[in-house]
This record gives structure tokens, C-alpha cells and sequence, in this order.
């Protein structure tokens, strides 16, 4: 009920910022003009609600074999809240924060949507907070900009129950460079990111008073490589397919993954404030106890 109570708040301001926002027509529609290379102006604001459903009935093994299990599904909330701070549009600040409910044992994918949380089969809550600064670096190049966040955990530490999130501070800086070519029909659009988990090791966590699955990651680098490729049927609406290469590299905690993910999508213009985003992705190869699922995702978007 906690995890439902944060989620319908976070609905509500949504919803309140988009009824004070300011409709101003720059031209282009926002999902044209403002990519995530794109960095706000000084006042403007651009809020972010990202739902997604990963749900997966099959994993590798140690290496790269696949194998079939009772589904478990992954419900995660990320909203993001950033505001343009300088005259040149090249500084950016912000707050992240997710929500996460996770079930396991068989359970049907939509189960997850009852946020249950005990220490058997099911768990959520609020899981991290991370403040956001992004970054324009180079005067003569707007398409090029990095975002940089300090994830940290904030949700209770329960051994012997479901995982629910990493633990682990994490620092994750994102790289994003865009180009649009074919009269502003089409755009492509790259990010490299480098995401570093702090934390104890899961050899060294005490079972007795500590969760030690949640603590895998720890002591970690995560290097995802993606690109997007996006065609513009209107001004105010978008298609794309876009691929995914993911590292994690053992920097001291005896595990590593990687995952090559496939997807596509689209994003349509509401108004000249809102957006919407729908897409799908696919896990289609992976290594070392990868789930090899599939991701449903819808996004809503407000810039004002």
C-alpha cells in the first residue's frame, strides 16, 4: 500500500505541472526539438514518468546456455525532474527516483501490479534517490551533452528475502550525441554509459542481518552501449528500433554479465507540453545467469 500511495503522489504532481505549464510553440514539437542530447533552457522544466514490465521465463546458465524458469517479473517507476539553471542552456539540474515491485515463484506478469512485499515471493517499495546534473560541454556542438547521478539506496536492507534492487551507491554518468539528416525526417541517436556500483561484496555480507543477493553487483562497472534509430512520419509523432550492447566488468566481486538487447517503439505528441512513449524490448543473447525476457514499456513526458 506504501508503494501504491508514492506512486498515485507522483501521478498527482505529474498531472499538477502539466496544468501550470505554459504552452509556448517553438516551432518544433518537443519530441523533434528536445532529445536527450538536447539540454533545457534557464526555467524550463522537463518532468519524466517512466513505467516499465520486465518479465522473464527463461535464463542462461554459467555460460551462455539457455534455460527455462518460473517466471519472475520486474515492475520499475522512474521519474525524473530536471530544470535548465544557466542563460546558455548548457547546465541542467535534476532529481531521479524509482519504484520498484518484483515478483517470483510463477506468478502471473500483472501480479506484479498488486505491489505486494514479503519475504517469500514478492517485494516493493521505493528504492533509490539520485541527484542529476547535466552537462553541455562544448559550446559549438548542442547535440552532444552527459549526464551524471549518484543513485543512492534507500530501501530496507531484509536478509533472506526476494531481491528487490541493487545495493549499491551508484554513480552513472550517460553520454548522448544526435543527428537528424533526410529533411528532419530521420534521426540517429547513440549513448554510452558508465556506471560504477559501490559497495561491500556479497562474499563479505552477513546472511543473518543482510539481503547478500542484493549485493551482486557491488564493487562493479556497467558499461550499456545503445543507438536508436528514429523516423519522423509527422512533426509530432516518431518510430524507432534501436540495439543494446551490455558489460558488467569484475572489478573485485567475482561476477560479470553482458545481454545484447533489441527493441522498437514510438513517441507521440499529446499537446505542446506532453508527450507519450510506448516500446518494446527484447534480451535476445546473454552470459553468466542472464534473464534472457522481455521489456513493456510506457512513458509519459512533460516540458514546459
Amino acid at each position: 500500500m506504501k508503494t501504491k500511495r508514492i506512486l498515485i503522489t507522483t501521478i498527482s504532481l505529474f498531472v499538477l505541472a502539466i496544468g501550470f505549464a505554459q504552452d509556448e510553440d517553438s516551432g518544433k514539437s518537443n519530441i523533434q526539438e528536445f532529445t536527450p542530447s538536447k539540454l533545457l533552457k534557464k526555467g524550463q522544466w522537463d518532468i519524466k514518468f517512466f513505467n516499465s514490465i520486465y518479465t522473464q521465463t527463461e535464463q542462461t546458465d554459467s555460460g551462455s546456455k539457455s534455460v527455462t524458469i518460473d517466471r519472475q517479473t520486474f515492475f520499475t517507476n522512474t521519474t525524473e525532474i530536471f530544470t535548465g539553471i544557466s542563460k546558455n542552456s548548457r547546465v541542467n539540474v535534476g532529481l531521479i527516483f524509482q519504484v520498484r515491485a518484483n515478483t517470483y515463484g510463477g506468478a502471473g506478469a500483472l501480479e506484479v501490479l498488486s505491489f505486494k512485499d514479503n519475504t517469500t515471493d514478492a517485494r516493493s517499495g521505493l528504492t533509490t534517490i539520485a541527484p542529476s546534473i547535466r552537462i553541455q560541454p562544448f559550446k559549438n556542438i548542442a547535440n552532444f551533452s552527459f549526464t551524471s547521478s549518484f543513485y543512492i539506496p534507500v530501501f530496507e536492507d531484509v536478509p533472506n528475502a526476494p531481491y528487490l534492487d541493487k545495493r549499491s551507491f551508484f554513480w552513472e554518468t550517460k553520454f548522448f550525441y544526435d543527428k537528424t539528416f533526410g529533411g528532419n525526417k530521420w534521426q540517429i541517436f547513440t549513448e554510452a554509459d558508465f556506471g560504477y556500483n559501490f559497495g561491500e561484496k556479497s562474499a563479505d555480507a552477513d546472511p543473518a542481518s543482510e539481503n547478500v543477493s542484493e549485493r551482486f553487483a557491488n564493487n562493479s562497472l556497467f558499461v550499456p552501449l545503445s543507438a536508436f534509430l528514429s523516423y519522423f512520419p509527422s512533426s509530432k509523432s516518431t518510430v524507432f528500433v534501436n540495439a543494446q550492447q551490455a558489460f558488467l566488468f569484475d572489478l573485485g566481486n567475482d561476477f560479470d554479465q553482458d545481454y545484447t538487447q533489441l527493441g522498437f517503439g514510438g513517441k507521440y505528441q499529446l499537446t505542446k507540453v506532453l508527450n507519450l512513449e510506448a516500446s518494446f524490448g527484447k534480451i535476445v543473447r546473454g552470459n553468466n545467469f542472464q534473464g534472457l525476457g522481455q521489456t513493456f514499456s510506457l512513458g509519459l513526458r512533460a516540458l514546459f
